[in-house]
């Protein structure tokens, strides 16, 4: 028995031994090769700035094994694309081995600098070409990228590191603050349209100055960088109207620096626009804030006669945390857009002075859970020893807004009560998402009859948004905030951000309602 068991066990190692085992034969290719595509876009680039990694799938759909003799860039060794094939980098391989129905992956990056090349007006259209094999057998697939010129705004680097650093003083509560980043210079004050910007680390406004960025700038950050406005600093976003919407060619755009579709939308690309304390006469107009940290934030001065932030006719999308953090400061906005914030969209905390008329302020978020709702106000901030410091929150009005989002509630008056500081909010003729089933919520913060706290609002009515998807937060023809804006508020802001006159039949937020054009 034993005798027959190992004879089984031998004959049955053999047999699969034998069935794993094959001599390949390998014959050359004939120019049959057939391809994922004959032409690889890789998407626009900043010059000196590495693309995404692309894929090309090479078939062999022949019956036989094949060798590819010859593979690699036409361009050779002077090529701004680089191969990867089988796990192996390069620009040219040779005698590439294919199976028979296999496949095969290549993969293709491309860093192009622009300046080698001459009489460019902005933008270069490079190419090449991945050859296979050659003469008769020769097989070509098509490699084209635009290449965007840019100001490059950068501290000093050491073999890629940012080695230039910051130490700032950005608030009281804060202290000293170290950033990787530098000042500007007396000439990079003014941000002009006619390149884009690309920054890396913290661009810093000094003391005293101003930086004044002109209509239709564009304005792309790497990770980890922003803007920082120091104290006795502005800044002054002047976007203005575009008669095309879709061209917006006269807003003003902050976001990322990776231009390719796959990055449009992903939130936390780079840093913030940092207020810090002390900084004055901050004004932002039609803008758009994308894909970062904190779109805005703005610490301290909640006392100044001009507010230290007047935002209006801006949107603010994508935030990976808030849309607007606000710290004890002040904020003026109309028309302002926030949606799609990893926690509020806007946060008025430790008190302060906040102001918004005719305002959308949503948020879906849909990357993970949403600890905070779309509005959060507080008065307090708590130390690592769990002692809370107070602040006056002065006032904190909502007029003609809608502040809706996909969670429940969507406003969180969050007060320490203590005499010794106030806490003022008003929300005026507003559509509000806030259904407390649970009776969670509780106290003088949350009476709805208190008219000195709320006054002309409407709860839990479909704003009817276009796509939230798509950050398009124009409402439609069933909204439940036509028609109901008070006539008062809308003579202060008599244009939506679209410029469409609102003070006949002003609707809430910051869009007047369209009618939706049906799909097909």
């Amino acid at each position: 028995m034993k005798r027959y068991l190992y004879f089984t066990i031998t004959l049955g190692f053999l047999i699969l031994w034998s069935s794993c085992r094959k001599d390949f034969e390998f014959s050359p290719s004939t120019g049959s090769l057939q391809f994922s595509r004959d032409t690889v876009y890789l998407d626009t680039v900043f010059t000196n700035i590495g693309s995404s990694t692309y894929n090309l799938k090479v078939y062999n759909k022949s019956d036989d094994d094949i060798v590819i003799p010859s593979l690699g860039l036409a361009g050779g060794e002077a090529s701004n694309y680089r191969l990867s094939v089988d796990g192996i980098s390069g620009k040219r391989f040779e005698d590439i081995e294919l199976l028979a129905e296999d496949s095969l992956f290549i993969f293709i990056e491309s860093t192009i600098d622009i300046n080698n090349f001459t009489n460019l007006d902005g933008t270069y259209l490079y190419t090449d070409q991945i050859e296979f094999d050659s003469g008769s057998n020769l097989q070509k697939v098509e490699l084209v990228t635009l290449v965007q010129d840019a100001v490059f705004i950068f501290p000093d680097r050491d073999d890629d590191n940012i080695i230039d650093r910051l130490t700032l003083d950005i608030g009281s509560d804060f202290g000293e603050v170290q950033f990787l980043g530098r000042e500007l210079e007396p000439s990079e004050l003014t941000f002009t349209n006619e390149k884009p910007y690309v920054i890396y680390g913290f661009a810093t406004v000094p003391s005293g100055e101003t930086l004044t960025i002109e209509a239709g700038t564009r304005l792309h950050f790497h990770e980890n960088s922003g803007i920082i406005v120091s104290n006795n600093a502005s800044i002054n976003v002047n976007g203005a109207y575009s008669n095309d919407r879709d061209l917006m060619e006269n807003e003003v755009i902050f976001e990322g620096d990776r231009l390719e579709p796959n990055f449009s939308e992903v939130p936390g690309q780079w840093g913030t626009i940092l207020l810090v304390e002390g900084s004055i006469n901050n004004t932002i107009n039609y803008t758009t804030i994308k894909n970062s940290l904190i779109g805005i934030w703005s610490i301290g001065n909640p006392n100044e006669t001009n507010d230290k932030l007047t935002i209006t006719n801006t949107q603010i999308y994508n935030s990976s945390s808030f849309g607007i953090l606000g710290r004890n400061t002040s904020i003026s906005g109309e028309n302002v857009v926030i949606n799609n914030s990893g926690l509020s969209s806007f946060a008025g905390t430790l008190g302060g002075k906040y102001n918004f008329t005719h305002s959308t302020i949503a948020n879906y978020w849909d990357n993970g859970f949403r600890q905070f709702p779309s509005v959060l106000l507080n008065n307090f901030i708590v130390d690592e020893n769990n002692v809370a410091t107070l602040a006056d929150l002065t006032e904190a009005n909502f007029n003609n807004c809608i502040i809706y989002g996909n969670d429940n509630p969507e406003i969180l008056l969050d007060e320490v009560e203590d005499a010794s500081v106030v806490f003022n909010f008003k929300f005026t003729n507003c559509l509000i998402r806030f259904d407390d089933n649970s009776n969670n919520f509780t106290g003088a913060n949350y009476d709805f009859n208190d008219t000195s706290k709320y006054e002309g609002n409407i709860f839990n009515q479909d704003p009817n948004f276009k796509d939230v998807d798509l950050n398009e937060l124009i409402i439609g023809d069933e909204s439940a905030a036509n028609g109901q804006g008070l006539a008062s508020f809308a003579s202060q802001v008599p244009f939506d951000i679209l410029n469409v006159n609102r003070t006949s039949s002003p609707d809430l937020g910051a869009y007047q309602h369209v009618t939706f054009e049906e799909e097909d």
